[in-house]
């Protein structure tokens, strides 16, 4: 049973960083896509940025792009995203997602199968 664990997240203030990681276990396959959704209460879920691992292409949501980067470990199924220039609008439940078939439920706005528990990030002004 694949399983999504995500670490790190918290409170900082605005113009700090943090960084989310995320690991997946019960997954045997070299390759699959990683990423990152965000909610806040009351509004839609938004894309944050994804990454296929076996090719290391990675995507970005509009908002976030140039301030957060996602990477992977070349040795486990694990991403990261670092999270720089925070701003309070960065505030939201963040969850880690996966696909193993490939990233086309970015380009398609669709739900990725596999989905951690979500962690919290708070940035204050």
């Amino acid at each position: 049973q694949i399983r999504l664990v995500e670490s790190g997240g918290g409170s900082v203030q605005a113009g700090g960083s943090l960084r989310l990681s995320c690991e997946a276990s019960g997954y045997y396959q070299t390759s699959a896509c990683m990423g990152w959704f965000r909610q806040v209460p009351g509004k839609e879920r938004e894309g944050v940025a994804a990454t296929y691992t076996g090719s290391g292409s990675t995507y970005y949501g509009v908002a976030v792009k140039g301030r957060f980067t996602i990477s992977q470990e070349n040795t486990k199924m694990m991403v990261h995203l670092e999270m720089n220039s925070l701003l309070p609008e960065d505030t939201a439940m963040y969850y880690c997602a996966m696909d193993p078939e490939g990233c086309s439920w970015w380009r398609r706005r669709e739900d990725p199968p596999y989905w951690g528990q979500g962690i919290q990030v708070t940035v204050s002004s």
